[in-house]
This record gives structure tokens, C-alpha cells and sequence, in this order.
């Protein structure tokens, strides 16, 4: 784990509703960065999601994403899922 990574993991968890955050994803194509996005929002809330994002999985295996549910300034709701690529930075 980077540095970097490690720092934007240590915010994720302390994060509470109501924090404003900038994420910062990295889009990963290959063994090279594509291009970035950068949502700003307000928390409303962590949480860890499970889900089946691999093909021809073991039924019974577990696999689980932290996201961020946030409130973009224009009301919009989205939700960012944190992975290695995330930069979290706290506003």
C-alpha cells in the first residue's frame, strides 16, 4: 500500500456526515492511468457494499466495496466506490 493510499484510507474512515470531501478516482486501463475524475460533495454516508463484480465467481465468496454515498452541490446524489486509484482529500 502507498503512502497515498494509505493517507486517503486513514480519511475514509474517519469520515462523518456532513464532511465535505474531493474524490479523486483514477480510471485504470492496463498497466496505465487513462485519465482522472474529481467529484466534490457532501457525506451523507460510508458504507461497505457487497457485490458480484467478477465473472464466474464462487456463489458463496464474498466480495465487498467501501463507497461514499455523497450530495454534489446542485443536489445530485452519487456514489463513489474507494479503491487503490481514490484520492480522498477533506474540504
Amino acid at each position: 500500500m502507498t503512502p497515498e493510499e494509505r493517507q486517503s484510507r486513514t480519511l475514509y474512515d474517519q469520515l462523518a456526515p456532513g464532511d465535505r470531501v474531493e474524490v479523486i478516482h483514477g480510471v485504470q486501463i492496463g498497466s496505465s492511468a487513462a485519465w482522472s475524475t474529481t467529484t466534490v460533495g457532501k457525506v451523507l454516508r460510508r458504507e461497505r457494499r457487497r457485490h458480484g463484480l467478477h465473472f464466474r465467481r464462487n456463489p458463496d465468496d464474498k466480495v465487498f466495496s467501501d463507497v461514499l454515498i455523497l450530495s454534489r452541490d446542485d443536489g445530485e446524489l452519487t456514489t463513489v466506490t474507494i479503491d487503490e486509484y481514490t484520492k480522498l482529500r477533506k474540504l
